[in-house]
């Protein structure tokens, strides 16, 4: 079944053609998924290489200089590592170099045979729709029955779905796919959150996570052991790791909440928001982190239309 998986993320999302470079970059806990990929590409005639680097201590951290090189040498890249190069510059110069890149952070054998099974072309018809809706929309409003009650201001900024579908010099995004997002406007944010299903760095939640923002910041993070965990992760990177970097809606029906934040934030109908950086999709902040935090049963609109509407898909 991983076989089958992985030739599903070669030849369909990533469309690797025969004599093609591809790059499998991995680490020690995702050697296996790393190697099936590898295999995979070899079946269809592309020029594959292999690297494992030593496991990153966050999520956003580089991956070491060469391998950075690399990069940006080859036609695709596919990234199983346990900590997540999206959010790097390895990352984005390699997409600016022309390469299709998706990174598969913290995915395990079991999240990534079910979740590729999903129809792909409905995960991006869903994604456009509604990346379309938040590039449009100048205010969003984000409630849930666990007391989250926040406006973002969007005005300005673009809305990118994440189709899963990588075909294009510089297209980029996560296998699993299936979300759309943005980067709200920095500075401009206010409100409660209540993260109460799962948050990357920290896992699926027993205890809701409540951050209290202003100024687009997060000032307080109360709860439990797991807020607490989230604290002592981001005090390294004092106010720019506070930032609220993102609003994401998921699109993949396939995908449940189990505790992988790559698979969590892409479930149908969930709302995630992540902390720290989002230069990826056209923010200013610049930090090594980036932290996704997904909820349940959420109600988002996009000035006064209804797009979720207690975790169901309203458009």
């Amino acid at each position: 079944m991983l076989k089958r998986a992985a030739e599903v993320a070669v030849r369909v999302c990533m469309g690797v053609g025969e004599e093609e470079a591809i790059l499998v970059v991995t680490d020690g806990p995702e050697r296996g998924i790393g190697y099936a990929l590898f295999e995979a590409a070899k079946a269809v005639g592309a020029e594959a290489l292999l690297i494992e680097i030593v496991p990153r201590r966050m999520h956003g951290e580089e991956p070491p200089m060469a391998v950075a090189g690399l990069m940006r040498m080859v036609d695709v890249v596919l990234a199983p590592t346990s900590r997540s190069l999206t959010h790097t510059e390895a990352r984005r110069r390699a997409c600016e170099a022309g390469a299709r890149v998706a990174t598969l952070p913290g995915i395990t054998e079991e999240v990534m045979v079910r979740t590729l099974q999903a129809d792909y072309t409905e995960v991006a018809r869903r994604s456009r729709a509604l990346a379309e809706v938040l590039t449009e929309g100048r205010k969003a409003q984000l409630t849930s029955p666990a007391g989250t009650e926040v406006i973002f201001d969007i005005g300005g900024r673009e809305g990118y779905a994440d189709t899963g579908l990588y075909h294009r010099p510089g297209d980029f995004g996560n296998l699993p796919a299936g979300e759309a997002f943005l980067a709200p406007v920095e500075g401009r944010i206010e409100g409660v959150i209540v993260v109460d299903g799962s948050m990357a760095g920290v896992g699926l939640l027993e205890e809701p996570i409540r951050l209290l923002i202003e100024g687009g910041v997060v000032q307080r993070i109360e709860g439990g052991s797991e807020a607490d965990a989230l604290r002592r992760i981001l005090e390294p990177y004092g106010e720019p790791g506070r930032n609220i970097a993102e609003l994401g809606v998921g699109t993949n029906d396939r995908a449940r909440i189990t505790g992988v934040v790559l698979e969590d934030e892409k479930v149908l109908g969930t709302v995630h928001v992540a902390l720290g950086d989002n230069a990826s999709m056209g923010g200013r902040v610049h930090v090594p982190v980036h932290l996704d935090g997904v909820l349940r049963r959420p109600t988002l609109e996009v000035d006064g239309e209804m797009v979720v509407e207690e975790g169901a898909l309203a458009i």
